[in-house]
């Protein structure tokens, strides 16, 4: 929703663009009644509840700091303008902030837009203004100040590719033959990149390598015209002109509204299949189906299932997240997923795969965040002609596992069995578990892991610099319960072979992930791989790792992302699988 910081003040004046919008993100003028602002209308939004068009001032400042264009709301009322109208513009000087529920326009994140709401306006005349072109060497490389709150900062556009978007805010820009970095989601919108050599990856993305990187090519772009948009995957392109002018919004930052879109072009990207395991190799992946519930189009779990059989050569174990019960969101209090999991497994087995087993535990009743009612858990599928699962009595959803000594080797209390589940770092949040496999009569432990999400966290593009990620603590504080159970197994066998794996939420280089990797108890895997290619999940234009498997230093293991959804406007769940082949 829209929020308003906007006092009413009874003097008016003439003025232009440029003087409304300032050298800061805030206007000068907020809250203050402008008549007669003369400027060119360069598009219009005609549909959905934030109507309204933007025009732009052909006789520009010498202030690099101040947009020439700006936008004029009109509510869920469409302007009778059109574009290349010439027209005088009444209003009020309003800071819109586009704010999540909950937030208050002190207390959100997002940055603001400065617009003229209660507006009138005269149509003049006809006229026209060029796009600023923006290519390559347009956008600074450097991200965004990092001296807190930004919103009152003078503007430096040559230094900080925020505040250079800034200084457009409203004014019609356009972008030649760029690449899709970010494929079309379910709201009509995908990404760009102006900087076609930013971090790219062998598929066409751009990878988030590091906090000091945030990638400045990035770009969202949405279409002004309520008529067909692409269907467009990562690597794909716009050929020719993509132009409009530049919005903001909560959901990505700034956006280039297109009311000319390029030609989409695609780039022919399709999804990978790794390898079969060998005779004396366990192939273990992990895999986040994305609130896969019995009783969800079956076409959900015939892709899945073929992901499994064709794209991950039917691993011996895989490690699913986001599992839910058997009503999926229906919040009655049941927890049960046999439903779910059978579904599945039978899906699996009709995509020509093994009749796969499985071990879970029932989590207690919205105790483990996700989806209201769905109860999202981790669970085990196994394949019993490769490899057998250790049953032992005792798991349940508040009783802690525990190594234990079992002759020259480690065992588990029970299993399957959840790591530490009263511990406060498992709040509301997912709880780790763990299984004993036996594979060619050699134990190996599994550690199934979906970590808390990274919601609440402020993000990259907005007002407050560097963005705070509250979320890390928790997550913290998980990787750290994780790895005192690492701890006690190896204390008992240091040559334990031992795989954490999952979706951890947060990427290699962050320091909430630095528990599991200390002093060397696990190995991420993801290291052996090139930067720009350590990518399972794609948010935002940047391709980046959420995804995960470790391994203890005994295990001797290769290690691949499959990538089947995450680049693709067309996916059975919004992450990529993973899978690691180990000779215990």
């Amino acid at each position: 929703m829209l929020l308003s910081i906007a006092p009413i003040a009874a003097a008016q004046q003439q003025v232009r663009i440029h003087d409304i919008q300032g050298s800061t993100r805030v206007s000068p003028l907020v809250g203050q009644r402008v008549a007669g602002v003369p400027g060119v209308v360069t598009g219009v939004r005609g549909f959905g509840p934030a109507r309204g068009f933007w025009f732009q001032d052909p006789r520009p400042d010498a202030d690099p700091r101040t947009s020439e264009g700006l936008f004029v709301f009109t509510g869920e009322q469409t302007p009778a303008v059109a574009v290349g109208d010439v027209v005088s513009v009444d209003g009020l000087v309003a800071e819109y902030y586009p704010a999540a529920e909950g937030e208050t326009p002190e207390t959100t994140p997002n940055q603001s837009l400065t617009e003229l709401s209660e507006a009138s306006w005269q149509v003049t005349g006809q006229g026209g203004v060029p796009a600023e072109v923006v290519g390559p060497e347009t956008v600074p490389v450097e991200y965004a100040p990092q001296d807190g709150a930004i919103d009152k900062r003078e503007l430096e556009p040559q230094r900080y590719a925020l505040d250079y978007y800034e200084s457009r805010e409203g004014m019609s820009l356009r972008v030649d033959d760029v690449r899709v970095v970010g494929p079309t989601d379910a709201y009509r919108a995908l990404w760009i990149t102006t900087k076609p050599e930013q971090n790219t990856n062998g598929r066409g993305g751009t990878t988030y390598t590091g906090y000091a990187d945030a990638n400045a090519g990035r770009l969202k772009v949405e279409s002004l015209t309520d008529g067909s948009f692409p269907a467009a995957n990562v690597g794909d392109q716009l050929r020719g002109s993509t132009e409009g002018p530049l919005d903001y919004t909560r959901f990505g930052g700034y956006v280039l509204e297109a009311a000319r879109l390029g030609e989409h072009t695609p780039g022919g990207l399709r999804p990978e299949s790794t390898r079969p395991q060998g005779a004396d190799e366990l192939a273990i992946a992990a895999y986040n189906v994305e609130n896969l519930a019995a009783g969800n189009d079956p076409a959900k779990f015939a892709r899945l299932a073929e992901g499994i059989v064709d794209r991950l050569a039917a691993p011996d174990i895989v490690a699913l997240e986001e599992v839910q019960d058997n009503n999926g969101p229906t919040d009655d209090g049941v927890v049960a997923a046999d439903r779910t999991l059978q579904e599945f497994t039978d899906a699996i087995a009709a995509a020509g795969g093994p009749r796969y087993l499985w071990r879970q535990i029932d989590p207690q009743n919205n105790a483990d965040g996700g989806e209201p009612g769905g109860n999202i858990r981790v669970a085990f599928l196994f394949n019993p002609a490769r490899v057998s699962f250790v049953d032992r009595p005792g798991g349940d959803s508040t009783t802690p596992v525990y190594p234990v000594a079992e002759g020259d080797r480690v065992a588990l209390s029970a299993s399957p069995g959840r790591i530490d589940p009263r511990n406060e770092a498992w709040r509301d949040s997912r709880k780790p578990l763990v299984g004993e496999f036996l594979f060619r009569g050699a134990p190996v432990l599994v550690v199934a892991n979906h970590f808390t999400s990274k919601g609440g966290d402020q993000p990259l593009h907005g007002r407050f610099q560097p963005p705070t990620r509250a979320s890390e603590q928790q997550r913290e504080q998980q990787a750290r319960a994780v790895r005192g159970f690492v701890d006690e197994v190896r204390a008992i066998d240091d040559q334990a072979k031992v795989v954490v794996l999952g979706d951890l939420n947060d990427f290699g280089f962050a320091p909430a992930l630095t528990p599991l990797t200390d002093g060397g108890a696990l190995v991420p895997l993801a290291e052996g791989l090139p930067p720009v290619e350590r990518y399972s999940y794609v948010f935002e234009g940047n391709s980046q790792q959420l995804d995960h498997i470790l391994v203890s230093p005994s295990i001797t293991a290769d290690y691949d992302i499959v990538h089947i959804n995450a680049e693709f406007a067309d996916q059975a769940s919004d992450h990529d699988p993973q899978i690691t082949r180990i000779q215990p």
